[in-house]
Protein backbone atom coordinates (compact mmCIF):
# COMPACT_ATOMS: atom_id res chain seq x y z
CA UNK A 1 0.00 0.00 0.00
CA UNK A 2 1.30 3.46 -0.90
CA UNK A 3 2.32 5.49 2.12
CA UNK A 4 0.05 8.44 2.93
CA UNK A 5 1.57 11.80 3.73
CA UNK A 6 0.81 12.72 7.33
CA UNK A 7 -0.32 16.30 8.03
CA UNK A 8 -0.76 17.93 11.44
CA UNK A 9 -3.44 20.65 11.49
CA UNK A 10 -3.11 23.00 14.48
CA UNK A 11 -6.10 25.32 14.93
CA UNK A 12 -8.41 26.12 17.84
CA UNK A 13 -11.45 26.36 15.53
CA UNK A 14 -13.16 22.96 15.83
CA UNK A 15 -15.28 23.54 12.72
CA UNK A 16 -12.22 24.32 10.62
CA UNK A 17 -10.33 21.32 12.02
CA UNK A 18 -13.22 19.03 11.08
CA UNK A 19 -13.52 20.59 7.60
CA UNK A 20 -9.82 20.23 6.84
CA UNK A 21 -9.63 16.74 8.32
CA UNK A 22 -12.43 15.51 6.08
CA UNK A 23 -11.20 17.32 2.95
CA UNK A 24 -7.54 16.35 3.26
CA UNK A 25 -8.41 12.75 4.14
CA UNK A 26 -10.57 12.53 1.01
CA UNK A 27 -7.56 13.71 -0.97
CA UNK A 28 -5.15 11.07 0.24
CA UNK A 29 -3.66 12.51 3.42
CA UNK A 30 -3.47 11.00 6.85
CA UNK A 31 -4.61 13.79 9.17
CA UNK A 32 -4.01 14.53 12.85
CA UNK A 33 -5.33 17.63 14.60
CA UNK A 34 -4.34 19.71 17.61
CA UNK A 35 -6.10 22.59 19.36
CA UNK A 36 -3.06 24.32 20.80
CA UNK A 37 0.69 24.18 21.31
CA UNK A 38 0.52 21.58 24.06
CA UNK A 39 -1.38 19.11 21.88
CA UNK A 40 0.87 19.94 18.92
CA UNK A 41 4.03 19.10 20.84
CA UNK A 42 2.52 15.91 22.19
CA UNK A 43 1.58 14.69 18.71
CA UNK A 44 4.96 15.66 17.24
CA UNK A 45 6.64 13.59 19.94
CA UNK A 46 4.41 10.57 19.30
CA UNK A 47 4.26 10.41 15.49
CA UNK A 48 6.13 11.36 12.34
CA UNK A 49 4.67 14.07 10.15
CA UNK A 50 5.39 15.32 6.63
CA UNK A 51 3.93 18.83 6.96
CA UNK A 52 2.28 21.10 9.54
CA UNK A 53 -0.61 23.52 8.94
CA UNK A 54 -0.37 26.02 11.81
CA UNK A 55 -2.74 28.84 12.72
CA UNK A 56 -1.21 32.08 13.98
CA UNK A 57 -3.97 32.85 16.50
CA UNK A 58 -3.96 30.12 19.13
CA UNK A 59 -4.80 30.16 22.84
CA UNK A 60 -1.75 30.34 25.05
CA UNK A 61 1.42 30.11 22.96
CA UNK A 62 0.68 31.54 19.51
CA UNK A 63 1.52 30.00 16.17
CA UNK A 64 4.46 32.31 15.52
CA UNK A 65 6.23 31.21 18.70
CA UNK A 66 5.43 27.57 17.95
CA UNK A 67 6.83 27.91 14.43
CA UNK A 68 10.03 29.48 15.74
CA UNK A 69 10.41 26.71 18.31
CA UNK A 70 9.76 24.00 15.72
CA UNK A 71 12.21 25.52 13.26
CA UNK A 72 14.95 25.56 15.89
CA UNK A 73 15.21 21.76 15.78
CA UNK A 74 13.37 20.61 12.65
CA UNK A 75 13.06 21.40 8.94
CA UNK A 76 9.51 20.01 8.82
CA UNK A 77 7.55 22.11 6.27
CA UNK A 78 5.12 24.60 7.85
CA UNK A 79 2.22 26.50 6.28
CA UNK A 80 0.91 29.34 8.44
CA UNK A 81 -2.77 30.34 8.48
CA UNK A 82 -3.22 34.07 9.05
CA UNK A 83 -6.03 36.62 9.23
CA UNK A 84 -6.47 38.29 5.86
CA UNK A 85 -5.88 41.79 7.26
CA UNK A 86 -2.78 40.93 9.26
CA UNK A 87 0.06 41.30 6.74
CA UNK A 88 2.51 41.71 9.62
CA UNK A 89 1.64 38.20 10.85
CA UNK A 90 2.43 36.80 7.40
CA UNK A 91 5.79 38.55 7.29
CA UNK A 92 6.70 37.53 10.83
CA UNK A 93 5.56 33.97 10.08
CA UNK A 94 8.08 33.69 7.28
CA UNK A 95 10.72 35.32 9.46
CA UNK A 96 10.03 32.60 12.04
CA UNK A 97 10.74 29.97 9.38
CA UNK A 98 7.37 29.15 7.81
CA UNK A 99 7.57 27.80 4.26
CA UNK A 100 4.39 29.49 3.10
CA UNK A 101 1.27 31.21 4.39
CA UNK A 102 -2.41 31.30 3.52
CA UNK A 103 -4.88 34.00 4.51
CA UNK A 104 -8.23 33.19 6.09
CA UNK A 105 -10.82 32.63 4.81
CA UNK A 106 -9.40 30.29 2.18
CA UNK A 107 -10.51 27.56 -0.16
CA UNK A 108 -9.35 24.12 1.08
CA UNK A 109 -8.40 23.33 -2.50
CA UNK A 110 -5.79 26.11 -2.41
CA UNK A 111 -4.38 24.78 0.84
CA UNK A 112 -4.16 21.32 -0.71
CA UNK A 113 -2.34 22.73 -3.73
CA UNK A 114 0.13 24.60 -1.51
CA UNK A 115 0.78 21.48 0.57
CA UNK A 116 1.35 19.28 -2.46
CA UNK A 117 3.61 21.92 -4.01
CA UNK A 118 5.81 22.17 -0.92
CA UNK A 119 6.07 18.40 -0.55
CA UNK A 120 6.80 17.94 -4.24
CA UNK A 121 9.55 20.57 -4.25
CA UNK A 122 11.06 19.22 -1.06
CA UNK A 123 11.29 15.73 -2.51
CA UNK A 124 12.19 16.59 -6.09
CA UNK A 125 15.53 18.23 -5.33
CA UNK A 126 18.11 16.32 -7.35
CA UNK A 127 20.23 13.91 -5.33
CA UNK A 128 23.72 15.20 -4.78
CA UNK A 129 26.49 13.33 -6.54
CA UNK A 130 29.28 12.06 -4.34
CA UNK A 131 31.87 14.38 -5.86
CA UNK A 132 29.75 17.53 -5.74
CA UNK A 133 27.43 17.26 -2.76
CA UNK A 134 28.98 20.36 -1.19
CA UNK A 135 29.27 23.79 -2.79
CA UNK A 136 31.59 26.45 -1.37
CA UNK A 137 31.01 30.19 -1.71
CA UNK A 138 32.12 33.32 0.17
CA UNK A 139 33.58 31.29 3.03
CA UNK A 140 30.43 29.18 3.41
CA UNK A 141 29.65 25.61 2.36
CA UNK A 142 26.18 24.39 1.41
CA UNK A 143 25.77 20.67 2.00
CA UNK A 144 23.22 19.49 -0.57
CA UNK A 145 22.84 16.06 1.01
CA UNK A 146 22.37 17.13 4.64
CA UNK A 147 20.61 20.35 3.51
CA UNK A 148 22.41 22.65 5.88
CA UNK A 149 24.95 25.44 5.82
CA UNK A 150 28.46 25.21 7.26
CA UNK A 151 30.49 28.24 8.28
CA UNK A 152 34.23 28.69 7.85
CA UNK A 153 34.53 27.87 11.55
CA UNK A 154 32.82 24.51 10.99
CA UNK A 155 29.63 25.53 12.77
CA UNK A 156 26.52 24.02 11.17
CA UNK A 157 23.65 26.43 10.49
CA UNK A 158 20.27 24.66 10.10
CA UNK A 159 17.99 25.89 7.32
CA UNK A 160 14.25 25.65 6.84
CA UNK A 161 13.05 23.86 3.72
CA UNK A 162 12.35 27.11 1.93
CA UNK A 163 15.65 28.68 3.02
CA UNK A 164 17.52 25.66 1.69
CA UNK A 165 15.69 25.69 -1.64
CA UNK A 166 16.24 29.42 -2.06
CA UNK A 167 19.95 29.21 -1.24
CA UNK A 168 20.33 26.23 -3.56
CA UNK A 169 18.79 28.30 -6.34
CA UNK A 170 21.30 31.10 -5.71
CA UNK A 171 24.40 28.87 -5.54
CA UNK A 172 23.42 27.00 -8.70
CA UNK A 173 22.87 30.33 -10.52
CA UNK A 174 25.75 32.46 -9.21
CA UNK A 175 26.30 35.98 -10.55
CA UNK A 176 22.97 35.84 -12.34
CA UNK A 177 20.15 38.26 -11.53
CA UNK A 178 17.01 36.39 -10.51
CA UNK A 179 13.80 38.39 -10.29
CA UNK A 180 11.15 37.90 -7.61
CA UNK A 181 8.79 36.00 -9.90
CA UNK A 182 11.52 33.49 -10.77
CA UNK A 183 12.43 33.05 -7.11
CA UNK A 184 8.78 32.71 -6.05
CA UNK A 185 8.19 30.07 -8.70
CA UNK A 186 11.33 28.07 -7.95
CA UNK A 187 11.25 28.34 -4.15
CA UNK A 188 7.53 28.54 -3.37
CA UNK A 189 5.92 27.23 -6.54
CA UNK A 190 3.63 30.20 -7.12
CA UNK A 191 3.65 33.61 -8.73
CA UNK A 192 4.25 36.76 -6.75
CA UNK A 193 1.18 38.88 -6.15
CA UNK A 194 1.22 42.67 -5.79
CA UNK A 195 2.82 43.71 -2.48
CA UNK A 196 3.81 40.09 -1.74
CA UNK A 197 6.99 40.28 0.33
CA UNK A 198 7.53 36.56 0.88
CA UNK A 199 10.74 36.38 -1.16
CA UNK A 200 12.11 39.61 0.28
CA UNK A 201 11.63 38.24 3.80
CA UNK A 202 13.22 34.90 2.88
CA UNK A 203 16.21 36.70 1.36
CA UNK A 204 16.48 38.74 4.56
CA UNK A 205 16.54 35.50 6.57
CA UNK A 206 19.25 34.07 4.34
CA UNK A 207 21.35 37.20 4.79
CA UNK A 208 21.05 36.77 8.55
CA UNK A 209 22.16 33.15 8.24
CA UNK A 210 25.11 34.24 6.10
CA UNK A 211 25.94 37.16 8.42
CA UNK A 212 25.53 39.40 5.41
CA UNK A 213 25.01 43.08 6.31
CA UNK A 214 21.48 43.95 5.18
CA UNK A 215 22.47 47.59 4.58
CA UNK A 216 25.49 46.73 2.44
CA UNK A 217 25.22 43.05 1.53
CA UNK A 218 28.25 41.52 -0.16
CA UNK A 219 26.90 38.00 -0.81
CA UNK A 220 23.25 38.30 -1.82
CA UNK A 221 22.91 41.71 -3.42
CA UNK A 222 19.76 43.57 -4.37
CA UNK A 223 19.50 44.64 -8.00
CA UNK A 224 17.24 47.67 -8.25
CA UNK A 225 14.13 46.90 -10.32
CA UNK A 226 15.72 43.53 -11.06
CA UNK A 227 15.72 41.16 -8.11
CA UNK A 228 18.64 39.52 -6.34
CA UNK A 229 22.01 38.07 -7.28
CA UNK A 230 24.50 35.83 -5.50
CA UNK A 231 27.67 37.89 -5.97
CA UNK A 232 30.19 35.16 -5.25
CA UNK A 233 32.17 32.48 -6.99
CA UNK A 234 30.87 28.98 -6.35
CA UNK A 235 33.06 25.89 -6.43
CA UNK A 236 32.73 22.24 -5.54
CA UNK A 237 34.03 21.42 -2.10
CA UNK A 238 35.92 18.26 -1.28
Amino acid sequence: MERQDHVLVVDDDAELRDLLSEYLARNGFRVSVARDGREMRQLLAEAGFDIVVLDVMLPGEDGLALCRDLRAHSNLPVIMLTARSEELDRIIGIEMGADDYLSKPFNPRELLARMKGILRRTRSLPPARAESHRLRFAGWTLDLAARHLIGADGVVVPLSGTEFRLLQIFVTHPNRVLDRNQLMDLALGREATPFDRAIDVQVSRLRQRLRDDAREPRIIKTVRNGGYVLAAQVEKAA
